[in-house]
């Protein structure tokens, strides 16, 4: 795992404190869609890769960034669930907006 990939999962634990996050594939799908989300971050390792087909488009039709960790449990884990998790949408960065910038930015140039 790349020092960059685990700075975003320490910025997901800190708004999951702080901030508001949509937590699972159909949450995701209506914060998209009613344009509240403002960071998306899909799990690379879900199985059927069909369950998140829809989300990169949509993501794309609407202007949301994008991103991808390779793990679940560990998306699960920042973002303080006992369970794995497909895919997030975070909504309100609880005042980590510059960090949040900072992280994505660096990611997104990183793809």
């Amino acid at each position: 795992m790349t020092e960059d990939v685990k700075s975003l999962y320490g910025l997901i634990e800190k708004v999951a404190e702080k901030g508001k996050i949509a937590k699972g594939v159909n949450e995701v799908t209506k914060q998209v869609e009613k344009g509240d989300a403002k960071l998306v971050v899909n799990a690379q390792d879900v199985d059927p890769k069909e369950i998140l087909m829809h989300i990169p488009i949509l993501c794309k039709e609407k202007g949301v960034k994008l991103l991808e960790v390779p793990s679940k449990s560990e998306l699960g884990k920042s973002a303080k669930l006992s369970v794995s998790c497909s895919s997030l949408a975070i909504t309100d960065f609880g005042g980590l907006d510059k960090e949040g910038e900072q992280i994505t930015t660096k990611l997104i140039k990183e793809k």
